[in-house]
């Protein structure tokens, strides 16, 4: 067996420290642990949990979140929302350095981030969690007592684990946003809950309230006397054997029983949309034959493992709108350091849309925001307005379009 130090950029554009553990001979499968609030990778729970794995053929990363371990950023401008967009970073760095995880495990509010990133990560067969909470706004009970500074100045520093520690408002308002239900509901994945009778920082009923949101197939393990970080090592040791034969099972499953995903090559100049046969609305796209990319509809039609139809629409638009811009500034030598494309899409009524010629009926309007960064003047910024309108992609939405549609034999 063997460790070895890693680093990726995070959701915030830090750098996040990480840990890829690795069996001697190639890896059956990957796992990516997520750590408990204000811990590390290097807790005891996760490197030995990690080890478990190894020992029996598994590789697992684990990651400090953003501002926590080793790794870059503020702690203070971190909330739940950006722990679950920092797991999607290490899965989009797994995916492209090894392998995506067959298995996501968290560890405390660590289990709430897997249950709420799992529908998002396709390739993953099971999740776990140990003593992890129901709602993530469970971690308040921590800092109770700074509540109301918090409220009145925006923020409080609180100590947490014996660590001073500073709690802004966003983070309260981000954990209380969150339907963490509705995303166990939708992860369409097996889960094993391990959550000792005995927790004081998270209470058993908060693995009764996950199995019940959960479909099956879905599993519970006491963990008897073990405390919430599992700092008894006969209780982490426990864990990790556990886990890996629960989770040996699922990817025996997942290699041998479930379907090949069809794939769809599309030649050099064309792009190719095939159903992938194992969700709802999933599609698999081929760009040219050089990328491919997975798209969907959102939870409530589809299962939302990908783009919408609308989401690649409105990214062609904001890409070609991006590059356009980028090439003038460049044949101007204009200082735009960089372009931000927002683009938002929806139906509205004819008569509420000042500009069109439409006055009957619903339309399709795009809102398109730039952010132009840079040295630039008032003039440069206008032209720059004035560019984007002419970018191609626009052109082709604003032109007279015709789609010939035939039967290929």
């Amino acid at each position: 067996m063997r460790s070895e130090k890693a680093t990726f950029p995070g959701s915030q554009g830090f750098e996040l420290a990480a840990r890829l553990d690795l069996p001697d001979a190639e890896p059956r499968a990957y796992a990516l642990f997520a750590h408990c609030f204000t811990c590390s990778k290097d807790i005891w729970a996760a490197s030995r949990v990690a080890r478990g794995l190894t020992e029996r053929g598994l590789g697992c990363l684990r990651f400090d979140f953003t501002g926590l371990g080793h790794s870059e950023g503020e702690f203070a401008n971190t909330n739940f929302s950006s722990n679950v967009a920092d797991l999607l970073k290490a899965v989009e760095w797994m995916r492209e350095t090894a392998q995506a995880p067959k298995i996501l495990i968290g560890h405390s509010l660590g289990g709430a981030a897997v249950l709420s990133v799992a529908r998002h990560v396709p390739e993953a067969v099971a999740v776990a969690t140990i003593g992890a909470p129901a709602d993530p706004e469970h971690v308040k009970h921590n800092f109770t007592e700074a509540l109301p500074e918090i409220e009145a100045k925006g923020e409080a520093e609180v100590k947490l684990v014996g660590r001073p520690f500073r709690i802004k408002k966003q983070f309260l308002d981000d954990i209380a946003a969150q339907k963490l239900a509705d995303d166990i509901n939708a992860m369409r994945k097996a889960l094993l809950i391990l959550h000792s009778p005995l927790d004081q920082q998270v209470s058993i009923e908060n693995a009764a309230k996950i199995f019940a949101a959960a479909k099956h197939p879905k599993s519970f393990v006491s963990l008897d006397q073990a405390d919430h970080l599992l700092t008894d090592k006969d209780d982490a040791r426990y864990v990790a054997r556990t886990l890996s034969a629960w989770a040996d099972k699922y990817i025996a499953v997942e290699e041998a029983e479930t379907p090949a995903v069809p794939t769809v090559v599309a030649a050099k100049d064309e792009i190719a949309v095939a159903e992938t046969g194992t969700l709802k609305f999933q599609q698999s796209i081929s760009v040219g034959g050089r990328h491919t990319l997975l798209a969907d509809e959102p939870i409530g039609i589809g299962d939302d493992t990908g783009p919408s139809p609308y989401d690649f629409l409105l990214a062609g638009l904001g890409a070609c709108t991006s590059m356009t811009l980028r090439m003038y500034a460049q044949r101007k030598e204009l200082p735009l350091d960089r372009v931000v494309v927002h683009l938002k899409h929806e139906k509205v009524h004819a008569e509420d849309c000042a500009e069109c010629e439409t006055k009957q009926g619903r339309i399709d309007h795009i809102e398109r925001r730039l952010e132009l960064h840079g040295a630039l003047d008032e003039s440069a910024r206008a032209k720059l307005l004035e560019i984007a309108d002419k970018c191609p992609v626009h052109r082709t939405l604003e032109n007279e379009v015709v789609v010939r549609t035939t039967l290929s034999d």
